[in-house]
């Protein structure tokens, strides 16, 4: 059946008009983006089997042109525009937390460093430095490791936030495995960080953890 011919309520883009887009699967979304199905398929049915074939929403975001391509019912013209999108929600959190304004919401926070460390195939660590009235002055990626882990130097945290002359920071980093969850070695070294980085009176705010779904918040877990 086409969608067309769905309830209205059950149409995916009359449900993200109706209810917003976190109501909708990824393969509601991922419908409304391939517009169309392919002959004896709807979109959600073409977008239900293009996650199958990928593993998971992420996965095909992340495929580079060669892979993207040889999905069903994709092709150049479907990856540029992906690319397109993925960008212009960088900017989007980029241009909201840009150097000067305020962390006005912890979602927005959460939202921006997740589209930066998302991507991806390797654990990176970055560390948010803000001021005393909690402005953003600068986001940097301060260390890149493998697969598994990487080298986290507390030392060099403290040398670059004397450096910004900030006054509180937030760390950030990806589980390229895609589970959100904080491992012992990543509550010990946000522990270690903690410590040192009060010797100069300069306060740890939230350590995120960016995975597939809704980054994990030590500060909301109580871990901090």
């Amino acid at each position: 059946m086409a969608i067309k011919d769905w309830p209205a309520e059950e149409r995916p883009r009359e449900k993200l008009l109706q209810r917003g887009a976190s109501a909708l699967t990824d393969a509601e979304l991922l419908a409304i983006f391939l517009r169309t199905g392919t002959p004896g398929k709807s979109a959600v049915d073409l977008a239900r089997e293009l996650l199958d074939t990928f593993g998971s929403l992420k996965a095909l975001l992340n495929a580079d042109q060669a892979q993207f391509c040889r999905g069903l019912g994709l092709g150049a013209a479907k990856y540029a525009q992906l690319q397109a999108v993925l960008e212009m929600a960088r900017r989007h959190f980029e241009e909201i937390l840009q150097r000067g304004n305020a962390l006005s919401s912890p979602d927005i926070t959460r939202a921006y460093l997740s589209a930066h460390l998302r991507g991806y195939s390797y654990e990176v660590f970055a560390c948010l430095f803000l001021d005393n009235q909690h402005r953003v002055i600068q986001l940097d990626e301060m260390f890149r490791g493998t697969l598994d882990s990487a080298s986290v130097y507390p030392r060099e945290v403290v040398k670059q936030a004397l450096h910004h002359n900030a006054a509180a920071v937030i760390f950030a980093h990806n589980h390229p495995s895609g589970i959100a969850e904080p491992s012992q070695s990543d509550k010990l070294i946000t522990d270690k960080l903690k410590q040192a980085l009060g010797l100069f009176d300069i306060r740890v705010l939230d350590h995120f953890i960016v995975g597939d779904g809704p980054p994990y918040s030590f500060a909301e877990h109580g871990l901090l």
